[in-house]
């Protein structure tokens, strides 16, 4: 089965299995989402993340962080969504990346220089497409 969005789809698993507190969610991997989850390693949305061999092809296992008791838990991730779509591209310069949530939250682009969180493409001053936000 083959995925005609696998950046939707990456932020849809993730989307559920924090509505529900899972611990972990499983993706297909590719080289894009591996960038994508590593951006949320190193910005403190995620635990961390790994690549495991599946039946059929190799898997990120992604581990959501959480804070607090399950009941009284609070989630690191209050949502996502995809800015570029198949059917509309959202294209940037460098002055118009976008600040999430007035900076609290983080835009990824891909750029020229691969995929970065978008106040590390402002500080290097380059544009790209943005592909989503997270906060």
């Amino acid at each position: 089965m083959t995925i005609e969005n696998p950046i939707a789809d990456i932020l849809t698993r993730i989307r559920n299995a924090s509505a529900k507190f899972h611990p972990q969610v499983l993706v297909p991997h590719s080289k894009m989402k591996e960038k994508i989850v590593g951006i949320l390693k190193q910005e403190g949305y995620i635990k961390g993340f790994d690549v495991e061999n599946g039946e059929h092809a190799p898997m990120l296992r992604i581990d959501l962080k959480y804070s607090g008791e399950r009941r009284q838990a609070t989630r690191a991730i209050t949502a996502l969504r995809q800015v570029s779509k198949p059917s509309r591209r959202v294209y940037v310069n460098t002055g118009e990346v976008p600040q999430t949530l007035g900076g609290l939250g983080i835009c990824i682009l891909s750029t020229s220089q691969g995929v970065m969180a978008g106040h590390e493409a402002k500080k290097r001053g380059i544009g790209g497409e943005v592909l989503c936000e997270i906060w």
